[in-house]
């Protein structure tokens, strides 16, 4: 088993918004990794950062997309994974999300995006957010079409030491209302030997326009966003590790909960607060 480090995805290949995996694959799981690539169509150079600093979090989710594909393979599930670094536009915010681009994220500045124009912004949604969307709901929507509800499952990482204070957690389980598939992963997830595992933690799964929202909240969709501490993630040893791991714990809570592929509406706490927000 390789225990190469995981670096750059920068695609040697015309840049592509989105990649699917196992694109016709017909099953009662979708992938989505969101932050998969720090990618940049060309136009845009390094966004003016200097190329080390793409390699870190602050352009992409480490180790997330090794997961996601090599979980992909075990399932035989469709994945949508994210073409374009999170600097250039985030895919996991609202479309009118104030932070859907950066010009400042964990204390660099992007200079590309210092002085960028509303019309920009929308560029750079009509061209690789919106498409990545898009290719999510198709893939969906394919799935439902042959009368099963998926879970839609969010491969994303984080960082050992933020701020300076150091992370205890290995996962996270984020999530808003829909407690289906949550309390199945932080049970599973807690059984593993020396598994430290937060709820909501290391970040809410509570961000209204989210992927999780669009694409699980708003079709009723049983889903959750795992989140794998990223020295843990960044071989393709730890990745493959990780992989093997989900895939025998997504495999047994659809064998122990039959039930838990239903189209089912819980809202959301953030639809909750809009609405006191606007009394």
């Amino acid at each position: 088993m390789s225990h190469a480090a995981i670096s750059s995805t920068k695609p040697e290949v015309p840049f592509q918004p989105f990649h699917l995996v196992n694109e016709g694959a017909v099953g009662p799981v979708v992938l989505l990794c969101d932050h998969a690539s720090n990618a940049l169509p060309a136009e845009h150079g390094t966004l003016g950062l200097p190329p080390t600093d793409l390699e870190r979090h602050i352009g992409w989710d480490v180790g997330a997309a090794d997961v996601t594909r090599r979980l992909a393979d075990l399932l035989q599930a469709p994945a949508v994974l994210s073409g374009f670094s999170r600097l250039l536009i985030d895919p996991n915010r609202a479309a009118d999300d104030p932070t859907l681009v950066m010009k400042l994220s964990d204390g660099a500045i992007i200079p590309g995006n210092r002085h960028v124009t509303p019309d920009e912004v929308e560029r750079r949604r009509a061209t690789c957010w919106q498409p990545y969307h898009d290719a999510v709901t198709a893939m969906i929507d394919r799935v439902v079409a042959t009368g099963e509800a998926p879970l839609v499952v969010s491969l994303h990482s984080f960082t050992p030491v933020w701020r300076g204070h150091p992370r205890p957690w290995h996962s996270g389980v984020l999530w808003d209302k829909d407690h289906r598939l949550p309390h199945a992963l932080l049970s599973a997830l807690r059984m593993e030997p020396g598994m430290v595992v937060g709820d909501n933690e290391p970040y809410k799964g509570q961000l209204r326009g989210d992927t999780m929202y669009r694409h699980g909240t708003q079709r009723g969709l049983p889903h959750s966003i795992i989140e794998i501490r990223q020295d843990l993630i960044d071989t393709h040893g730890g990745a493959q590790e990780w992989a093997e791991r989900l895939a025998r714990i997504l495999s047994n809570i659809l064998k122990t909960s039959p039930g838990i592929n239903a189209v089912e509406y819980f809202g959301s706490h953030t639809d909750d607060q809009a609405k006191g927000a606007a009394q």
